[in-house]
């Protein structure tokens, strides 16, 4: 079992990051000093990946992809005959490539809430104007599933985690509007939708980036 941190520890590492930080650089980070303030846990996370690999960079996964938007999505291909694009975000439209390293997982549940409607969510991502990534971006994910990120695998409260990109809303043949996900369970990298009128929890989280 490992040993818990001192707080003699804790307070070296800050000191010695401190002392070697380069400040006028970070002065003019404000937006990235704010999404470690509004995201705590991953950004805790990806410190402590950061600390494990002994203060240097984490390089070997993908972070920067590509987006290849000469050939729209199309919902027909995927889906089948009848299926529609009902909405899209048009900023994540315009993004040619994605820095996965800045793709927040955000569930929009407040405190004390344990689930909302898909469409209760939706109004709240866009309310805090995050860019929610789209359908494009679902599907350069799955036909090359090496670039999704590790850390989509990681469970919420024990249950797997349900991706979701609210930037496209689809709409079924019978009416009803649809979000795609990427799934990781029994091993392997798996891909559905779900329905906006249904209940969404904490495991059910959208890809969004920050605001630009």
């Amino acid at each position: 079992m490992s040993k818990p941190i001192t707080i003699g520890q804790s307070h070296n590492v800050i000191s010695i990051l401190a002392n070697n930080a380069d400040w006028n650089a970070l002065a003019n980070s404000g937006d990235a000093l704010q999404a470690i303030i509004d995201h705590p846990q991953e950004s805790g996370e990806q410190f402590t990946l950061f600390l494990k690999n002994s203060g240097k960079m984490i390089v070997g996964e993908p972070r920067i992809i590509p987006i290849d938007r000469t050939a729209p999505f199309d919902p027909v291909k995927l889906l089948g005959q009848g299926w529609t694009i009902e909405e899209q975000d048009e900023r994540s439209l315009a993004l040619t490539q994605v820095n996965l390293a800045n793709v927040w997982l955000e569930h929009m549940l407040n405190k004390g809430e344990d689930w909302i409607t898909g469409e209760e969510k939706l109004r709240r991502l866009k309310k805090a104007n995050s860019i929610r990534l789209d359908a494009k971006v679902f599907q350069t994910l799955w036909e090359d599933k090496s670039l999704i990120p590790e850390a989509w695998k990681k469970k919420t409260k024990g249950n797997a985690a349900y991706i979701f990109f609210d930037g496209t809303v689809l709409r079924d043949p019978d009416g009803s509007r649809c979000v795609l996900y990427l799934c990781w369970r029994d091993g392997q990298w798996r891909w559905n939708y779900y329905w906006l009128d249904s209940d969404w929890s904490a495991s059910d989280p959208s890809a969004v980036l920050a605001s630009i």
